[in-house]
């Protein structure tokens, strides 16, 4: 391999991979914007200056805009090939997650179809 060829994987490094030095550099970046996130956050959820319906959206982007903060300056999940397990493995997560989170709205909006009528269980109960 030559000088002039850059080895495979070095062309997409992670924030943090660079070397000590660098790698405090960007963890104090990724700090940085994880607490002005934070803070914007929290603003937008206490003050009257934002539209009241836009609120919960805007907390909504914030928060995938802070899970990415996290995912590539502290977790260094990036999209490189050397890093493509760590990208099934959040995809899995994610599969996981969404599995869970709409089987739970699913059961608890389909409970009372399931649900014997009040009158029938007062019945049963005497």
């Amino acid at each position: 391999m030559s000088d002039e060829t850059p080895e495979f994987g070095t062309s997409d490094v992670a924030p943090g991979d660079e070397g000590s030095e660098a790698g405090i550099a960007t963890y104090l970046v990724g700090l940085g914007l994880a607490l002005l996130l934070t803070g914007v956050s929290f603003f937008i959820a206490k003050t009257h200056l934002v539209w009241g319906p836009s609120i919960p959206v805007a907390l909504i982007v914030l928060a995938i805009a802070q899970m990415g903060v996290h995912l590539v300056f502290f977790l260094h999940i990036t999209t490189g090939p050397d890093n493509a397990n760590n990208v099934m493995a959040l995809a899995f997560g994610v599969l996981i997650v969404l599995l869970l989170l709409t089987g739970s709205l699913w059961i608890m909006f389909h409970l009372n179809h399931n649900m014997m009528p009040m009158d029938q269980l007062m019945r049963m109960q005497r």
